[in-house]
């Protein structure tokens, strides 16, 4: 009898997850579209493609700000209100990316950014309060397949869309009424917890409290340093520089170029899921962290250097599946932390990871993208993208060799260099 009672007190929270999913994918699609279509938003916001470029990057200005945001709001007001604000701020800069002019393509970016923080943020605190602790790695393995899948999908089927002549500003007003539906659903369905939430003592220190302590730890920058630069080649360049550069350096065809670029989201379906089981399998982190990283670095020479030994859609899957190791350092600094600031650590995660993407972002596009379609070596154009990503996933690497070991296989000796370096913290871990 109590575990039908606990069944049917956690089944509505399931079904808001499920309802979140649909918001992560989207949030993923809206991420990952505007790169198969460059020219058209060019057209417009009347901007050069440079430009909109640099439009696409502030969305992670918003989007690392934001994540801290998010933390706070679910911690204290619930997902019944938290979670479709975030949906309706993306559903309105999803529109806005359909009215003309630069202003609105830059404050329609900035929307879709700060909404989409609430994503994966909301639907890992909704899964916690619907799954079994033995399920919960599980459903949050499955929301971050599918956000990666919304990615895909939105390059592989948008471009051709577009590029078949679907109109550009048309595709961003539905982008919205889908999220604005997906709003009210999620308003609707989930259930109500705000006064549970509200009535859990502050910590001394006020709201802010958990976060001083997750910023005082150095193993949360070295988490945040490591992800960001990792996640850098797949939402920096493949799903916004990737299509035009394959165009442009590689003389490949607009279909081509799309399907190829789509591969590497669709790698993270698969490498998320399977480099967390295997970290989870052997105990250890840092091994599965440092292998991933290498292997981004060696399928990266390979394209550059040996461009015939694996066909570019093929490298790029791989290299995809590898970069999954990027969300490792997401356990990492919760285990580097106190138990009481776990769901602080996450939005602490998103804020520095992104904020490595806010700054290499425009670095990338001073380097790399306005030199693109203008270079008199094109091929030599490409390994200046290429080099760069692997100097960025280079650094990572020889950064995961200063993480602490906090898997559950960890050796004792590390262990107790755990405890005594929470002592400073204040709390016991």
């Amino acid at each position: 009898m109590e575990q039908l009672d606990n069944q049917r007190s956690t089944r509505p929270y399931v079904i808001a997850w499920v309802f979140s999913l649909l918001f992560y994918f989207l949030e993923y699609a809206v991420r990952s579209g505007p790169a198969v279509m460059i020219p058209e938003l060019a057209g417009v916001f009347g901007v050069s493609n440079l430009e909109v470029g640099s439009i696409l990057g502030t969305y992670y200005y918003t989007y690392s700000l934001a994540g801290l945001v998010a933390g706070i709001a679910l911690d204290r007001t619930g997902a019944k209100y938290a979670l479709p604000v975030g949906v309706l701020v993306v559903a309105v800069g999803s529109a806005l990316f359909a009215v003309p002019g630069a202003a609105a393509g830059n404050a329609g970016r900035l929307l879709q950014g700060a909404g989409s923080a609430f994503a994966f943020t909301g639907s890992v605190y909704l899964a916690s309060r619907g799954f079994r602790a033995g399920s919960l790695a599980t459903a949050i393995g499955a929301t971050q397949c599918l956000g990666m899948l919304g990615g895909a999908l939105g390059q592989s089927v948008v471009g051709p869309l577009i590029h078949n002549g679907f109109d550009v500003q048309l595709f961003w007003m539905l982008m919205g009424a889908a999220n604005l539906a997906t709003a009210l659903a999620l308003y609707f369905i989930t259930p109500n917890d705000a006064a549970e939430q509200a009535r859990k003592p502050v910590a001394a220190g006020g709201f802010l409290q958990p976060y001083k302590i997750v910023f005082r730890n150095p193993q949360s920058y070295l988490c945040g340093l490591i992800a960001g630069l990792l996640f850098a080649p797949t939402t920096i360049f493949a799903m916004n520089w990737g299509v035009a550069s394959l165009q442009q350096d590689q003389q490949m065809s607009y279909a081509a170029a799309t399907w190829a670029c789509s591969m590497v989201p669709l790698g993270w379906v698969v490498g998320c899921p399977l480099l967390g089981w295997v970290a989870d399998r052997i105990g250890r982190r840092k091994p599965v962290l440092f292998g991933g990283a290498a292997a981004m670095i060696v399928i990266g020479l390979q394209q550059l250097f040996l461009p015939t030994l694996l066909p570019l859609y093929g490298s790029l899957f791989l290299f995809g599946v590898a970069s999954g190791a990027a969300m490792i350092p997401y356990s990492i600094i919760k285990e580097a932390n106190p138990d009481e600031v776990k769901g602080s650590a996450t939005g602490a995660m998103n804020f520095l990871t992104f904020g490595v993407s806010a700054v290499l972002g425009p670095l990338f596009a001073r380097v790399y993208g306005q030199s693109l379609g203008n270079a008199d070596d094109p091929s030599a154009h490409f390994m200046t993208g290429g080099l760069f990503w692997i100097c960025c996933t280079s650094v990572a690497l020889l950064a995961s060799l200063l993480l602490r070991e906090t898997g559950s296989g960890r050796q004792p000796a590390t262990v107790a260099a755990a405890r005594q370096s929470a002592i400073p913290l204040g709390s016991a871990t």
